[in-house]
Parts: structure tokens; C-alpha cells; sequence
């Protein structure tokens, strides 16, 4: 897999989410994510936002690459 799969750009996440990637950071961040699993993260992201699977997994991952 390439280093950078999961580096995105600020128009690819408004396109496919309708908002910016500061929200789904922010959503996060009041989530808790930094202290949960990832894969509850993305469920929280689809279920509690409606983003779909691959977007929820996107943002996931920008949040705790961020994090490091």
C-alpha cells in the first residue's frame, strides 16, 4: 500500500461528506477517538453522521495519523 493511500485533500472530503475535514477532526475529538478503537470510531462516524464506510475509515485514519 502506498504511504500516502490515506493523505487527503480538503475538497475530496467536502465533496464526498459534505464537510470539511476540521468537522469529522472535530466530531472526533468530541467523540472521544483518541482513547477508543478505531473501528468504533468509523462505526460512530456511519451510524451517528451517516458517512459512508470507506469516508468514515478515511477520516479515522486522518485523525490518528494527526495524532502521532
Amino acid at each position: 500500500m502506498r504511504a500516502d493511500y490515506w493523505n487527503v485533500e480538503g475538497e475530496q472530503v467536502i465533496e464526498k461528506t459534505g464537510k470539511p475535514l476540521a468537522h469529522w477532526t472535530k466530531v472526533l475529538k468530541e467523540f472521544g477517538a483518541a482513547s477508543k478503537k478505531p473501528a468504533d470510531c468509523v462505526n460512530h462516524l456511519q451510524k451517528s453522521h451517516g458517512v459512508p464506510r470507506y469516508w468514515a475509515r478515511t477520516l479515522t485514519t486522518a485523525f490518528f495519523k494527526a495524532q502521532s
